[in-house]
């Protein structure tokens, strides 16, 4: 991987950490949230499906936009709205328009999936596409990580308010979008007109070399390409459950530290949880390898099972275990999902795949948040999720058995 193309990886996945910042802001807060409009954790569940909801769906019109008029004006777009909508929800006056806002922010937040990945697939090869992604990961991993983290920090003094937060978290979004106005203004035009093949035509054939499975005249990969978004779906409401109310199922360990306010503390645990996440990202990047990612990814989800059946059961120091140990294998899953996409969508449309992908994942993924508030215990919650872990690591034997038969065709 040459330097110019690892840049343009970090600059890109800035934007993959920071909207993950804006994703766990929400359950950083929810608590607070809940408190001040005297609401419990069903309303707060609703809050995060409204916030993921328009995360997923809008992800498709984002990867033809994308397509359309390029990534760069894409990903700027998504910051600058994220800006804006951070000060809505710290200026909301009403529970009704903190629910406009969240909304409104997860709506720019699903830019970027669609757009940022693309951009990243073009300019990488199969051979080096995994360990980009899994840098891609990585950094959005710390970005996971440290959304806790500076929750943690803020809240620590019990002085600061979920507002002040959200107005501070305006500020490099802003920031990031001007940079990347500036910086990636060559390498977009570049990535998105003289590589990019107008609609419904092969890519050519400079730049990154097309990947096997992506030649346009087999239409086999399109069943294989669902059966993938089905697991990611699965994965997606593992995935918004066990972030969405992470700092409150660590509220309830039991674990404390002097002169530190609950608020800010409990954030600081779940800062360590995801902290783990990145190490599985840094793991999966590097062992990631075409013609093995199906069987990869099986053996990642059915690693989820014993982990959540743990966090079902799981009470007091325990709590922080069991979901460290989930994080840093369900983190896993991330580079070798996305390298899987980009290995069965022709290259001219991998923004739309992606879109697709990320549009049935979190969209459906949105309806984590809202089962987990209303079903109750964690026994019910988190045995529930395991379930879905077992069924995604069977599709993906499914998959690989697909993979396997297209690969022989195109031979």
């Amino acid at each position: 991987m040459d330097r110019a193309v690892f840049r343009l990886i970090l600059l890109t996945s800035l934007a993959h950490a920071l909207v993950h910042v804006l994703e766990l802001a929400l359950p950083g807060v929810e608590q607070l949230i809940g408190e001040e409009y005297g609401v419990g954790r069903e309303w707060t569940g609703l809050l995060g499906t409204a916030w993921r909801m328009p995360f997923g769906m809008g992800a498709l019109l984002a990867g033809w936009l994308a397509d359309r008029y390029g990534s760069r004006r894409l990903l700027v777009i998504y910051l600058l709205g994220s800006a804006v909508t951070c000060a809505m929800a710290a200026w909301s006056t009403s529970l009704a328009m903190v629910f406009v806002s969240m909304f409104s922010m997860g709506c720019f937040a699903s830019i970027y999936h669609p757009a940022g990945l693309s951009l990243i697939s073009r300019e990488t090869t199969a051979a080096n596409r995994g360990q980009a992604l899994g840098w891609h990961g990585i950094i959005g991993s710390i970005g996971i990580a440290s959304a806790p983290f500076l929750a943690g920090v803020f809240f620590s003094t019990g002085q600061v308010t979920w507002r002040q937060y959200y107005l501070v978290l305006a500020v490099p979004a802003v920031g990031l979008a001007v940079l990347l106005h500036r910086t990636l203004r060559e390498t977009d035009r570049h990535t998105d007109g003289s590589q990019q093949a107008p609609a419904g035509q092969p890519a050519s054939a400079g730049g990154a070399s097309p990947d096997k499975l992506t030649n346009p005249v087999s239409e086999k990969r399109w069943p294989a390409f669902l059966v993938l978004v089905s697991v990611g779906a699965l994965s997606g409401m593992i995935y918004g459950a066990f972030m969405h109310f992470l700092p409150r199922y660590l509220d309830g360990s039991g674990l404390q530290l002097r002169g530190a306010a609950p608020a800010g503390f409990r954030n600081l645990l779940a800062a360590v949880v995801l902290g783990c996440g990145i190490f599985g990202q840094a793991i999966s990047g590097r062992l990631a390898r075409p013609g093995s990612l199906e069987k990869q990814l099986a053996i990642v989800l059915l690693a989820n099972v014993p982990c959540l059946l743990w966090m079902a059961a799981a009470d007091g120091s325990a709590r922080l275990w069991a979901t460290c140990l989930l994080a840093l294998v369900h983190f896993m899953n991330q580079p070798l999902y996305n390298s899987l996409i980009a290995q069965l969508v022709p290259r001219h449309r991998r923004s739309v795949g992606y879109g697709f992908s990320n549009m049935v994942s979190f969209g459906l993924g949105a309806f984590g948040p809202a089962w987990a508030g209303f079903a109750g215990s964690n026994e019910v919650v988190y045995g529930g999720l395991a379930v879905q872990a077992l069924v995604s690591s069977g599709l993906c034997l499914v998959l690989a058995r697909m993979t396997g038969r297209l690969t022989a065709d195109l031979d």
